[in-house]
């Protein structure tokens, strides 16, 4: 502390305490920014491997996240194709019975007949509920995206290259093909 006399005219009037302080040395100054130095690295460096944690944390839960939606997925697509058909089979499953009721029946072969048409109407009705639909092949031009030709005959009286015969009928669901019709197509000799 430095007192001052402070006076107009030469004269001291009143007496000033002052009090200041010298400036600190580069050595001092030096030394404080060394040691605050270490500290502040050491918290950044604190803080960035917490954030790290928390990302590596955060991508682990993503991970178990996306393996149990991949499970759960492959669950639902497995329930799915065993059970899809049910709707088909509860369809077939009347006529099963009508096959089982014919085959206990005596055989009187005009009534048998009989049943016989009625249990094939009953599986094409079936099959028609279900979306499924026969291709029509004879009479008609050969298509080798519907038909597969099994032979070629010559048949003077129908087009080249229409269906003369079918040997096995065809279907499709909808748009898409089950099975090709398998056909005898006309050629000329």
């Amino acid at each position: 502390m430095t007192k001052v006399m402070a006076g107009t005219n030469g004269k001291a009037d009143r007496t000033l305490d002052l009090e200041h302080e010298l400036p600190a040395s580069d050595d001092r100054n030096e030394t404080m920014a060394a040691e605050s130095q270490p500290q502040a690295a050491s918290d950044e460096l604190s803080k960035v491997k917490a954030e790290r944690d928390a990302l590596f944390d955060r991508l682990a839960r993503l991970q178990a996240e996306f393996d149990n939606v991949r499970k759960r997925q492959a669950k639902e697509n497995a329930d799915f194709r065993d059970y899809a058909l049910t709707n088909a089979v509860r369809e077939l499953l009347p006529i099963l019975d009508s096959l089982d009721r014919a085959l206990q029946t005596e055989p009187d072969a005009a009534e048998f007949h009989k049943g016989i048409e009625l249990i094939d109407r009953q599986f094409h009705d079936a099959l028609s509920k279900l979306g499924v639909e026969p291709i029509e092949a004879k009479g008609q031009a050969f298509d080798p995206n519907l038909h597969q030709a099994i032979q070629m005959v010559d048949a003077p009286k129908v087009e080249e290259n229409h269906v003369v015969d079918e040997l096995q009928r065809g279907y499709r669901i909808k748009d898409r093909l089950l099975r090709p019709a398998m056909v005898t197509v006309s050629k000329r000799g």
